[in-house]
């Protein structure tokens, strides 16, 4: 049941008056666009000849009506901008009805709206279009929460609610048009990194989301079912093993960007639903593709702000090359003093009870590993750092180390204490793999929600031949969070997950609840007769009409000779 506020309700009515009225209050036909805000204030002092007819269209942002002439405000796609709106003009016939019921009257803020007319200045200076033709193009039914700035300069009431900004991305978009730089910057992060690869000769290429088996990452995968097929899919939680069945297949460097989906716990670092581009390039290393990966990450610096140092928070973060580099035992003991290179599992334990680490016994080697580095390294890891050489439990498709007994080529870079990529020199020994599965299985059986599943059908790949392979996953929402400042994930999403919305419900009383049911049944009818058979004394049913018409439950209007009611909810 749709609870409508007063606003609400008078939008509603303005626009019955503009359909009453002959005119659409949603247009079909295509409106031509031929200029913009920010392109007209940019050049109309250059090129002035340029602007003697403008068309453009936006939202109504604000308005100042004197009279026979007023002034508003446009909102488009780039900015806003003034524009003046005379009587007489937009209305030259005897026929005045355009301006003083439909501009001055009907129309609301947040209301699309089509103008034509010149570019001019105002005797302040401030670049303005004298509209020669006004159209309707939308009719808002809501009102926008626009921020209001009082004598001293004070903002209230500024639409800074982080759950209704994400909840309602339109509206903050709309309300707070600093937000668009955000994403667009977030388009240009992504673009640099598509050059970069597209440049290299590398193949952009499109792998299921859908998928039998999920793998390429230890984490929890979504399911679903296929109802034709009759059998359980999984949305994908990385696409790492379809890419490297195409280096099998022949191709040399193949990338993709891809949405990924965990089932795992949400902050503002994490969504369930995360985007990251994933690179494999044959005859390639971990350490080539540790240069490869400080290249990349620095032209896209440069391309979204013109330098290397970019601020995040308190803190200047320079991805000017070469990144510092640390092995993950050598964090380990940097940050805590502590050397776990010879442990085993039982001393692992014993020791991340002792660093005050949260552990428990369904974790093997490699995941108490992690969470101790998790700990007391990650968070610690401002400037972009090189964490390389993972103890082979915590790596199960990486390859081995050529000189390091117990390690993988593995890397991980780390920035603003958090990871950003991850990296190795890929496990392609058909036999290696199948035995770092089975001991995945092993961790499942113990309880390790996250191990990983074998796969068939990508260890008969690899039994075909890969080539040496290095692999690269880059968390696109990670990146742009540090590239565009923002300090939540949600920041950096258009439409981040939430929780189910509370719904507002309405409470009537009795009485109001009964008029409203027999609203229901008798359609739109005479307000004096209906309410003659409610049965209601005047003072009950004046109380009960009020509630349902409050809360957008019921409509009165007045027709040539009488009112009418109606339920409306």
């Amino acid at each position: 049941m749709q609870v409508l506020s007063e606003q609400e309700i008078q939008r509603r009515q303005e626009k019955e008056e503009l359909e009453q009225m002959g005119i659409n209050p949603y247009p079909s036909k295509t409106f031509e666009v031929t200029a913009f805000s920010k392109e007209i204030k940019e050049n109309f002092d250059k090129n002035p000849d340029q602007y003697k007819e403008v068309t453009l269209a936006g939202r109504m942002m604000s308005r100042r009506i004197m009279g026979s002439a007023s002034f508003a405000e446009i909102q488009d796609s780039q900015g806003r901008i003034q524009v003046y709106v005379a009587r007489d003009e937009v209305s030259p016939e005897e026929d005045k009805t355009l301006y003083n019921t439909v501009f001055k009257k009907i129309l609301s803020i947040g209301d699309f709206i089509g103008v034509k007319g010149h570019v001019f200045k105002t005797k302040v200076g401030e670049i303005s279009v004298h509209v020669t033709e006004l159209v309707v193009l939308s009719k808002s039914l809501k009102p926008l929460p626009l921020p209001k700035t009082d004598a001293e300069g004070k903002v209230h009431d500024a639409f800074t609610d982080p759950e209704q900004r994400y909840r309602q991305r339109y509206v903050d978009l709309v309300v707070n048009p600093q937000v668009k730089k955000t994403f667009v910057q977030r388009t240009q992060l992504v673009n640099s990194m598509r050059n970069f690869l597209a440049d290299k000769g590398y193949l952009e290429v499109e792998t299921p989301i859908l998928q039998p088996l999920y793998g390429g990452a230890a984490a929890r995968p979504f399911k679903t079912h296929h109802n034709t097929l009759d059998m359980t899919l999984y949305l994908r939680i990385a696409n790492e093993l379809y890419l490297k069945r195409l280096i099998v297949g022949g191709f040399d460097g193949v990338f993709e960007f891809s949405k990924d989906f965990r089932n795992e716990g949400m902050s503002r670092f994490h969504n369930p639903e995360f985007t990251q581009v994933e690179l494999y390039v044959a005859y390639k290393d971990y350490n080539w593709m540790m240069d490869t990966v400080e290249a990349m990450i620095e032209k896209v610096a440069m391309d979204l702000h013109g330098t290397t140092k970019v601020q995040v928070g308190m803190n200047e973060i320079n991805f000017q090359r070469p990144w510092k580099r640390f092995t993950m035992f050598e964090a380990i003991e940097h940050f805590t003093g502590v050397d776990i290179s010879e442990m085993d599992e039982d001393a692992l334990r014993a020791t991340a009870k002792d660093l005050k680490v949260d552990v428990d016994d369904s974790m093997g080697k490699g995941k108490l590993i992690d969470e101790i580095f998790g700990e007391h390294c990650e968070p610690k890891l401002i400037q972009p750092t090189f964490i390389t050489d993972y103890p082979v439990e915590m790596s199960p498709l990486a390859k081995k180390h050529n000189t390091k007994e117990g390690l993988v080529e593995r890397f991980e870079a780390i920035c603003n204490g958090k990871e950003i990529c991850n990296a190795f020199s890929e496990l392609n020994d058909p036999i290696d793999q199948r035995a770092r599965f089975e001991e995945q299985l092993e961790l499942g059986k113990r309880g390790d929600d996250e191990a990983m599943v074998l796969d068939e059908d990508f260890l008969r790949a690899l039994e075909y031949g890969m080539p040496p392979t290095a692999g690269l996953g880059v968390g696109i929402d990670r990146l742009s969070m540090i590239m565009t400042n923002s300090n939540s994930i949600q920041d950096v999403l258009f439409f981040p997950q939430m929780k189910p919305e509370k719904k507002v419900s309405v409470e009537l009383s009795e009485d109001a609840k009964g008029v409203m049911e027999s609203l229901k049944k008798a359609g739109k009818t005479d307000l004096n007769s209906f309410k003659e058979s409610t049965g209601l004394s005047n003072k009950k049913w004046d109380k009960a009409i009020k509630e349902l018409t409050k809360n957008g439950l019921a409509k009165v209007q007045k027709t040539d000779d009488s009112l009418t009611v109606e339920f409306v909810g």
